[in-house]
């Protein structure tokens, strides 16, 4: 049925379709309307048979989360930017322990600087916590993405991040397809754990393990992520035919035949991208778009396949490692390793910041004419930039680095208009 709902609405309305047990849920900008909307849901009895657990933080949200997947209930919960790193610690525990919790991470920057508008900070920090991640391009592949993370996740006994950009995505309205509750029942059936805490047959779960056997539990962890390399596709493929259309798998080319230029990245600035590829292509450029829905596992032979007969790769990324530069663009590399192909990192969107089809013709023309550094920071005011610097340069109580960048903002707009 075709609805027009906000992102986050949609979320949890098809979450309410997994048939969920238990859900637990502390609010966080911007994922708060979604855990507000399944709570809505169950306190109304429209979804039965389901505990809402409000609790007082988000540690205290994963925990739950733990004890009630341990439990053999079907469990979600959602989070964002500060609240993921405060259940760092269970959200380790979680993949360690291979139980099947959903998660929702709406994508928002990471403070200090304060800030509560959309980059991939959060959940890229989390890559190497054992889940699996994956990135929603629309509304409707964040609704689809979720039906399917509960059926990948309790076939391997893993959990699953689905990431959607905070705001660009969970407080847009969009027309959706939302599946019927016979569909969704067809597609994804009763949850059967494979492990269980139950009186009547006791076990342990979270037993301490000593050096003679941790590395072994560690490699199952990645031989289940392996697995999922070939399972994410076949659920797919399922969902397709059931449902009728394409969402979901590893990645998605656009316009990649002859393709010169291939421009890579994850999430809903895939847009904007390919709105911009489709102008350049009427203008005669060979340009196509790689868009990684995958991002945990990552899908190697997949994105070597893709960007094999290309002559350079612009990776686009909304978040950076300090200190190195590109997180996406380094698994890129690794992809690429053997193949000659030019490669540039762009990092964008920081914070929130815009990213118009304006900056992005302007980008790409460089990269189809070669004329990139290796990594670049689009539309990065160099002028406060270095006056910050030299502001360091010339006193030692230069002051907080995030205000003196405010002021200097302010200044500028002010003389830009005076």
């Amino acid at each position: 049925m075709l609805k027009q709902i906000e992102g986050s609405h949609a979320v949890a309305e098809a979450v309410a379709l997994c048939r969920p047990e238990v859900i637990c849920a502390y609010p966080i900008s911007p994922q708060t309307h979604i855990v507000e909307g399944i709570g809505e849901m169950v306190k109304s009895g429209e979804v039965k048979n389901c505990e809402f657990i409000n609790v007082e933080s988000e540690f205290a949200a994963m925990s739950v989360a733990i004890g009630s997947s341990a439990a053999g209930a079907r469990t979600y919960t959602a989070t964002a930017s500060q609240g993921l790193l405060f259940m760092v610690e269970a959200v380790y525990n979680a993949s360690g322990l291979g139980l099947p919790i959903v998660m929702t991470v709406a994508n928002r920057a990471i403070g200090a600087p304060i800030n509560i508008w959309n980059d991939h900070s959060d959940s890229i920090s989390q890559r190497d916590s054992g889940w699996i991640q994956l990135f929603a391009e629309t509304n409707q592949e964040a609704l689809d993405l979720h039906i399917q993370a509960f059926k990948l996740a309790e076939e391997l006994s893993l959990p699953v991040m689905v990431c959607m950009d905070g705001f660009i995505l969970t407080h847009a309205y969009e027309r959706v397809d939302m599946p019927t509750q016979d569909q969704v029942d067809a597609f994804l059936p009763p949850y059967e754990p494979r492990q269980v805490l139950d009186p009547a047959d006791p076990v342990s779960i979270g037993a301490m393990v000593g050096p003679e056997a941790f590395a072994e539990v560690r490699y199952l962890e990645h031989e289940k992520q392996m697995r999922a390399l070939e399972l994410i596709p076949r659920i797919a493929d399922e969902f397709k035919a059931g449902f009728g259309r394409d969402s979901g798998g590893l990645v998605r080319g656009y316009r990649l035949d002859d393709a010169e230029t291939v421009i890579v990245a994850m999430g809903s600035l895939l847009g904007t991208i390919k709105d911009t590829v489709d102008e350049m292509r009427a203008a005669g450029v060979k340009i196509g778009v790689l868009g990684v829905i995958s991002f945990r596992p990552f899908p190697l032979a997949e994105v070597r396949a893709a960007l094999k007969g290309a002559k350079r790769v612009v990776v686009v990324e909304k978040t950076f490692a300090v200190g190195i530069g590109g997180i996406l663009a380094t698994d890129i590399r690794t992809a690429m390793d053997g193949i000659s192909i030019l490669d540039y990192t762009v990092v964008a969107g920081l914070g929130g910041r815009p990213i118009t089809k304006k900056s992005l013709h302007a980008l790409f023309d460089k990269a189809v004419h070669d004329d990139l550094p290796a990594l670049t920071f689009l539309d990065l005011d160099w002028n406060i930039v270095n006056k910050q610097l030299e502001r360091e340069r010339q006193k030692r109580r230069s002051g907080p680095v995030a205000e003196n960048i405010l002021r200097d903002v302010g200044s500028s707009h002010v003389a830009q208009h005076s």
